[in-house]
């Protein structure tokens, strides 16, 4: 009995053996298969390069027409006429609304026969006064006479030509609010009148920026109407006058209009472009892997592998401090140096250490001013 028990314990210790052995086995396997290095990432680089930006003012528009009305009514009357379009074009002078003027016809015709009457009675009276057969009373009534009558043709004209309502200068017009046979009062509007090119826009700068403005510096317009397309112009004024509420100093810059996609009214960004350039550290936009408590770049350096047999390139991840941008660039006031090289596409799936490959074949182009295609 004895004998079969330490039987049975050896055979016991004998498979208690080999289990152990082949999990020693299997263990050690799987550490040798996690000391294996993961394989290289291919990447983007690009350098980072010194350039010189622009400098530029930035700020907040709007925009307001070189002349702009509304056309009114100067006196009540019967609209006869309607001689305009909505949103037509028109020159200095061009018909836009006849009022009825028949009764100032009549009159006119009227204070037109009283005038021939009196020039006659005046020009009789003239050469009786030179044979002294008329005193110089009468001669007086008669010169007064004259001249009433043409008062009055001044008074009725004048009728006539505010009831005959023009364009008081070359524009663009808006929707008319008028229909043929209204009774117009005077002061009621009859439509909008705005001249579109050129146009103002007029913004505010903090008075510390005071310095670097003058006319003639160049201004750079991009609204939402425009696309991807600019505006250029000048400084045309300057405020005299800074506004005690804000401390900012109104400008206003007169800029092109030809397609008169720019309307009064409309808020655009401003750049005033400055004429000294500014030296920055540039690096692609899309090098930056953005983060709530810091942004960061990967630098490729160079390092050599666990053999010491041939040299690898592998991340470092730095945190930076940006700046301005530009294009398809932002600067970096902190954390980078001329002639590094940082990953310039892909950075959010990269981590610290990791080997990679550098392959720029498929890199995009980056520029500051870059002029995408319209798809």
């Amino acid at each position: 009995m004895k004998k079969r028990l330490f039987i049975a314990i050896i055979l016991l210790c004998g498979i208690a053996g080999i289990l152990g052995g082949i999990k020693y086995l299997q263990i050690d396997r799987m550490t040798a298969q996690g000391k294996q290095s993961m394989p290289a990432t291919t990447v983007t680089v690009a350098d980072v390069t010194q350039m010189r930006w622009e400098s530029r003012l930035t700020a907040v528009g709007s925009l307001k027409a070189v002349q702009g009305v509304t056309v009114t009514a100067e006196l009540t009357g019967k609209v006869d006429r309607i001689a305009f379009k909505s949103g037509a074009f028109v020159e200095t002078g061009d018909l836009l609304v006849q009022q009825d003027i028949a009764s100032a016809k009549a009159q006119l015709r009227a204070a037109q026969a009283t005038l021939a009457l009196s020039r006659a009675n005046h020009d009789r009276a003239k050469e009786l006064r030179s044979e002294q057969v008329v005193t110089q009373a009468a001669y007086d009534q008669a010169l007064a006479s004259l001249r009433q009558a043409r008062a009055e043709i001044d008074r009725v004209q004048a009728i006539i030509d505010k009831k005959t309502i023009r364009a008081p200068f070359a524009g663009r017009l808006g929707i008319r609010r008028i229909d043929l046979g209204q009774i117009i009062k005077e002061g009621d509007p009859i439509v909008s009148l705005q001249s579109l090119d050129p146009i103002f826009v007029d913004f505010l700068l903090p008075q510390n920026q005071l310095a670097q403005l003058a006319p003639g510096l160049g201004v750079r317009v991009t609204a939402d109407v425009l696309a991807q397309a600019t505006v250029t112009g000048q400084i045309t004024a300057i405020n005299p006058q800074v506004e005690a509420d804000t401390r900012n100093i109104r400008i206003q810059a007169t800029l092109r209009n030809e397609d008169e996609k720019l309307l009064p009214g409309m808020f655009v960004n401003v750049e005033v472009l400055l004429p000294e350039k500014t030296p920055v550290l540039a690096i692609p936009a899309t090098a930056v892997l953005y983060a709530p408590y810091s942004d960061s770049v990967f630098i490729v350096e160079a390092g050599q592998t666990e053999t010491n047999e041939s040299p690898d390139m592998h991340l470092r991840q730095q945190f930076v401090r940006l700046g301005p941008t530009q294009g398809d660039f932002v600067s970096v006031r902190e954390g980078l140096a001329v002639g590094q090289k940082v990953v310039s596409t892909g950075v959010f799936k990269l981590r610290n250490g990791q080997k990679v490959i550098i392959d720029n074949k498929l890199a995009p182009t980056f520029k500051t001013a870059p002029q995408p295609d319209d798809t």
